[in-house]
């Protein structure tokens, strides 16, 4: 190798880039630890609803540390996305000394479970999170098997909508462990749906009990307690007392 200069002077043109580059980073990690960069402002994107001043600088505390480029984003978006009524958290820097946070907050849609201590937000997602209780008394309520939130809520809002064209509201939706769905409308009547089944599904029981719904009222003196939607071709109405559950 020794007799072969021209190796040798490209092994020393390669040792010399590897240095240059190694110092170049050592003087960038020097420069960004210096105090000349300084974070001067948070700033948030979108008004908040729920999330308060204090809950977001009780979670800053401790986290912007270092300069604008040595704060680490990643840890301050995670401890950021701790705070209960926050859903997503972005975290980006702008230069010279600014963070950009943007803050996406649950909306809560029902109770899960009738506990409340679960909330529902408007993806189906479950969260914790406090709210009084005069909010939490108009909100419905939705009760299943927990790996069925999803569906639980996508036939709660499908409902919503199909009990619009008799000016009811679900207030209350149970699915058992069965699968049999029960609806506890905003009037205190009651629908059984039943099983989904090949042939007769839930969701066009429910058409047909929005169907009959005003006959149903027109054939009775007083509004029934339980409509009963799981014959196949017709339904029984109850006037008794019936629990939901």
């Amino acid at each position: 190798m020794w007799n072969k200069p021209q190796l040798m002077m490209a092994i020393s043109e390669l040792l010399f880039v590897v240095a240059g580059a190694m110092l170049f980073v050592a003087a960038v990690v020097w420069v960004a630890r210096l105090p000349l960069f300084p974070l001067n402002e948070v700033v948030m994107t979108n008004s908040l609803q729920e999330v308060q001043k204090n809950d977001l600088e009780k979670a800053l505390s401790g986290h912007l540390k270092g300069n604008f480029f040595s704060v680490n984003l990643e840890e301050l978006r995670a401890t950021l996305e701790q705070i209960p009524w926050a859903r997503r958290v972005e975290v980006r820097r702008q230069w010279p000394g600014r963070l950009i946070v943007d803050m996406e907050e649950h909306m809560p849609m029902a109770l899960w479970g009738g506990s409340a201590e679960f909330l529902v937000n408007s993806h189906g997602e479950l969260f914790t999170a406090t709210m009084n209780q005069r909010s939490k008394a108009l909100m419905p309520i939705l009760e299943g098997p927990d790996n069925l939130v999803q569906d639980i809520f996508a036939f709660y809002l499908e409902a919503k909508e199909s009990l619009k064209a008799i000016d009811r509201a679900p207030h209350r939706l149970n699915i058992s462990q069965r699968l049999a769905v029960k609806l506890l409308l905003d009037d205190g009547m009651i629908v059984e749906l039943g099983r989904q089944q090949p042939k007769t599904q839930v969701k066009k029981r429910l058409e047909r009990f929005v169907e009959y719904y005003p006959s149903v009222l027109a054939a009775t003196r007083h509004t029934p307690k339980v409509v009963d939607m799981r014959y196949p071709n017709g339904f029984v109405v109850r006037t008794g007392n019936a629990p939901i559950n």
